[in-house]
């Protein structure tokens, strides 16, 4: 059996915050025995590194071409979804898929789109904030007894998800989709949005309780095109600087 490398080369595994370089190295050996190449790591505590060298265990390559960035929206960049890592349910979350499923979800997309696979630190996992920033959580079923994964590990197996999903997904319809909005699209929306809200005084910076929160998980049901934001964005402006309304005969 033969993987689809353009679907692969299409997703990226993005590392939060990692406390250990082992950890990096050992998550990048697990990407490269499923084919994945394109890791990036979000302000890694320690890296490069021997450790992460050693762990890597051949996937050195793979350490060499990521890139580190200080910001997650930074390694999103691009993206049109972004599948969030947890095992932890959240008051305030996003639909919830077994790996699985997210990895159909990121293959199907992968066909058209960049896609993101999003893990958090080690001793906690993805922030809220951090979460907020993804479009679907996704979660690996371990045993509920005993469900602490090593980051590696989870790597793993969702890279092997992945691969299969790729093997398996079928072929794109033949009428692509229109084009969705990027993460920095949609990062811009909400800032746009949050700063609507505040002038027209629907939202107190002082008290915003998690009206943004709620808008963020609203919106990442939906899948949005990037007319659709540009849409929204104009009504916001529109908002903003209201125009008199054109005479009518």
């Amino acid at each position: 059996m033969t993987s689809k490398p353009n679907l692969l080369q299409q997703i990226r595994i993005v590392l939060c915050q990692t406390s250990h370089p082992g950890n990096i190295g050992a998550a990048a050996r697990a990407m490269k025995t499923m084919g994945l190449s394109r890791l990036m790591l979000v302000k890694p505590k320690s890296f490069p590194h021997a450790d992460a060298t050693a762990m890597a265990s051949g996937a050195d390559d793979l350490l060499e071409n990521s890139l580190i960035c200080e910001t997650l929206t930074e390694a999103l960049e691009g993206c049109t979804l972004a599948i969030g890592m947890s095992a932890r349910r959240r008051e305030f979350s996003h639909e919830l898929v077994s790996a699985r499923d997210g990895a159909l979800r990121a293959t199907a997309a992968a066909h058209t789109e960049q896609v993101a696979i999003v893990f958090g630190t080690e001793m906690s996992g993805l922030s809220n904030e951090e979460l907020n920033h993804c479009q679907l959580q996704s979660m690996i079923h371990a045993n509920p007894e005993y469900s602490s994964l090593n980051l590696a590990a989870a790597v793993q197996v969702f890279s092997y998800e992945l691969r299969m999903a790729a093997m398996d997904n079928p072929q794109p319809v033949t009428n692509p989709p229109q084009p969705l909005a990027t993460n920095e699209d949609i990062e811009r929306l909400y800032l746009h949005m949050e700063e609507t809200l505040i002038d027209i005084g629907f939202l107190d910076p002082e008290y915003p309780k998690r009206l943004m929160q709620r808008i963020r998980r609203l919106f990442g049901r939906t899948g949005l095109e990037k007319e659709e934001v540009n849409i929204l964005r104009g009504i916001l402006s529109a908002t903003q600087a209201p125009r008199p309304p054109a005479n009518r005969k």
